[in-house]
């Protein structure tokens, strides 16, 4: 795929989700991009800012088979994963496929679910499959999870695990919109523009195609170099007591790869790696007792990314 075809294919993407989702283009370009790197999304954010329209819309325009489960505490591991059933015409158990078994998921409001059940959601994540009864079933590909949390309501929640914190390539947050783009959202609902709208722009094999022209850009020792360095001083700051993980070296590499594809560009560059620097490592990292708000965390991470220096490579 040449890059001419990236970034109109990557443009037409985003003009269909934006028929939508109006002012957030920054968050649109790290959803597509997280795809693209074959990773999964957490969402943070408040309820009603348009995360569900987002991963709907975001289905529709890549052509993928899209599930939602609203997640409780009374959610089975089983609703997720599926489960075996007798067939009287048969005589043998038959296997009944689980919400998970599509191309994008989405987990709505995942920290209120049970332990167990989240860890039957990680199975398909990390691994691509799911076990029942010591059968495996593969998740169709590609496979996207965009699971969402409320960060405010805490009542009745079970806290994702710093492990599977890990398996998300990338947290983002919506926020509330400017007061002329929650206009424009509102005309736009009068006139009926709704997540139906949104048309396909590309199949599941062309998005499969994407992945591949992504995982194949190329990228200098340099640049490994300097996304290995910069994980690396997450583990010695002395304001993080849990620094990034080798996943997340590799998480940071596939969505810099990913960030040089949307541009029509087939090697990485700098700019490349510090647009997804904090989305990507900032949710992996378990920070000392001397840092608490989220502008804190944010401004730590930023010294901490300008004191690496980046290779001079244009």
């Amino acid at each position: 795929m040449n890059s001419i075809a990236s970034i109109d294919n990557a443009k037409r993407i985003l003009r269909e989700v934006g028929k939508v989702i109006v002012g957030k283009d920054e968050t649109m370009i790290k959803v597509l991009l997280t795809i693209v790197a074959g990773g999964h999304i957490l969402m943070e954010d408040i309820p009603g800012v348009g995360k569900t329209t987002l991963a709907v819309s975001m289905s529709r325009a890549l052509g993928l088979e899209y599930n939602r489960v609203q997640f409780t505490p009374d959610v089975l591991p089983s609703d997720i994963t599926g489960y075996s059933i007798f067939d009287k015409n048969t005589g043998s158990m038959r296997y009944q496929k689980g919400a998970v078994l599509c191309n994008l998921f989405l987990a709505d409001e995942l920290n209120r679910a049970t332990s167990r059940t989240q860890s039957a959601l990680l199975q398909a994540m990390e691994e691509g499959e799911v076990t029942v009864d010591g059968n495996t079933y593969p998740v169709p590909q590609p496979f996207v999870v965009i699971a969402t949390q409320n960060p405010t309501g805490a009542k009745g929640t079970q806290m994702l695990p710093d492990s599977q914190m890990d398996r998300f390539m990338l947290r983002v947050s919506m926020g509330y919109p400017s007061h002329a783009d929650e206009m424009e959202m509102i005309r736009r609902r009068q006139k009926g523009v709704r997540p139906e709208a949104v048309e396909q722009v590309v199949s599941r094999e062309e998005l499969l195609e994407i992945r591949r022209a992504a995982e194949n850009i190329y990228i200098k020792d340099e640049m490994i170099e300097y996304i290995v360095s910069l994980c690396e001083k997450t583990r010695n700051d002395p304001l993080i007591v849990q620094g990034a993980s080798p996943r997340a070296s590799l998480a940071l590499t596939a969505l810099s790869k990913a960030t040089a594809w949307i541009q029509g560009r087939d090697y990485v560059l700098p700019r490349d790696v510090r647009f997804v620097f904090h989305d990507c490592i900032e949710h992996r990292l378990i920070w000392s007792q001397e840092v608490h708000e989220s502008a804190e965390k944010e401004q730590a991470l930023a010294k901490l990314f300008a004191s690496v220096k980046a290779p001079a490579i244009k």
